[in-house]
């Protein structure tokens, strides 16, 4: 009889062993997730930052050339204001999708002015903007990748107790804008 309540005891502590293990190491792996996620974001707060610094130059050597249009330098201004004083994620996002659609907006102007368009420093400014934007690219497809990661383990059976009772909760994309895709309209 000792031996089989010995047994018995062993195996029920095997169990709980098992079961300790496994919610730590799905604990950890949360962790882990989550912090990559993190670091992701705050590559693309860094890439973001670069561009709207790159802003102020750009509109001014546009200024230079087209100093009539004070509409799109304020509407330029305001975006990146927005960027660089948003608080949240969401806000970030959103004011990133505006920064977007405000520069697409004062790039088209530029096609209007062959001599801009030729003038050295708005070639380096257009060459550092792309490379930026590339960056900005990349890391969105990592934040992406990393959001995707972390909601697929959050959500799987038997993760999502442990998650839901932790408090992780679902990320969002970050996404472009679909007002970000319009062309702006360039006229002569």
């Amino acid at each position: 009889m000792k031996k089989g309540l010995i047994l018995v005891l062993v195996i029920i502590g095997l169990f709980a062993i098992g079961i300790f293990g496994w919610y730590f190491s799905t604990y950890n792996s949360l962790v882990n997730l989550n912090e990559s996620l993190d670091s992701n974001w705050a590559e693309i707060e860094n890439q973001l930052m670069r561009r709207a610094d790159l802003i102020p130059n750009l509109v001014n050597t546009v200024k230079g050339y087209a100093s009539q249009e004070k509409e799109i330098f304020t509407q330029v201004s305001e975006a990146r204001a927005k960027l660089i004083g948003a608080q949240t994620t969401d806000e970030t996002m959103k004011a990133a999708g505006e920064m977007n659609s405000a520069l697409s907006r004062l790039l088209a102007i530029s096609e209007s002015y062959p001599e801009l368009k030729s003038d050295k420093v708005f070639i380096q400014l257009m060459d550092e903007l792309s490379g930026t934007e590339n960056r900005i690219s990349v890391s969105r497809k990592r934040y992406n990748d990393s959001i995707r990661d972390y909601n697929s383990k959050i959500k799987r059976f038997p993760t999502n107790i442990i998650s839901g009772n932790l408090g992780y909760e679902t990320r969002e994309y970050f996404e472009v804008p679909s007002y970000s895709y319009e062309r702006p309209e360039v006229s002569f």
